[in-house]
């Protein structure tokens, strides 16, 4: 990749006391454009608090938490906001407003962040549909979708727009492996394009494949984020 500047730099960030959680020692990563980290977590709950580590949604007592250069603590709330329109997230349990049609849901944080023409948002929505086998963009409430649909849904809400940051909370739902390889494409697309991206995972499926393309191989436990060894 031409930058080299990171896309996400986390230092030695040890965060607030706080739920009971995660008494968790400093971490430390850093991604580069194009980069792919996998994560082992055996817990949901930890694997949304670091997304939201990652999205500078976690107070900190030390380190820090840049983003495509710039540290989350000195934004301003606006310009924070704006910011997290260039990470694309795939919530590992919420992350659906109920009383909007999916669709909506999908679209809202683009048009929300960017200037682009809504004619052309959903366009590149339906696109994103196709690749992840849905007939279309869904025009249902998240109550009148399976939760395969809106596994998928949840995708294309993530690689919409080209997002600089990749945020991956469970994405298969340790149930859907048919998702794996177009989620895997997706992943390599934007990559080339110089996304980073992040899967956090609790799915031997996953971990154990081989084949994904990953920079980083790491495992998330209460004592810190470390290498996982070769052999896991």
């Amino acid at each position: 990749m031409a930058s080299t500047q990171p896309v996400l730099d986390i230092w030695q960030a040890a965060p607030q006391a706080g739920l009971d959680e995660f008494r968790i020692q400093p971490i430390t990563l850093q991604l580069l454009p194009g980069e792919f980290a996998l994560v082992d977590t055996n817990d949901p709950r930890r694997a949304a608090w670091f997304a939201d580590l990652c999205c500078g949604l976690v107070p900190l007592t030390e380190g820090t938490v840049s983003f495509l250069g710039r540290d989350w603590r000195t934004l301003t709330l606006d310009y924070a906001a704006a910011l997290r329109g260039r990470i694309g997230r795939v919530f590992g349990n919420v992350g659906w407003i109920d009383f909007l049609d999916v669709a909506t849901n999908v679209l809202l944080p683009q048009l929300h962040h960017t200037r682009r023409d809504a004619r052309d948002l959903r366009e590149e929505a339906a696109r994103l549909a196709g690749s992840f086998g849905l007939p279309g963009l869904p025009t249902g409430h998240p109550r009148d979708l399976s939760a395969k649909d809106l596994a998928r849904a949840a995708c294309v809400r993530a690689f919409l727009g080209e997002p600089a940051l990749l945020l991956l909370e469970s994405p298969l739902q340790a149930r859907f492996a048919d998702l794996a390889v177009p989620l895997l494409e997706a992943l390599t697309a934007a990559r080339q394009k110089g996304a980073a991206a992040i899967w956090l995972t609790n799915s031997d499926y996953v971990w154990r494949d081989r084949s994904a393309p990953v920079t980083h191989r790491l495992r998330l436990r209460d004592y810190g984020l470390f290498p996982a060894r070769r052999a896991a």
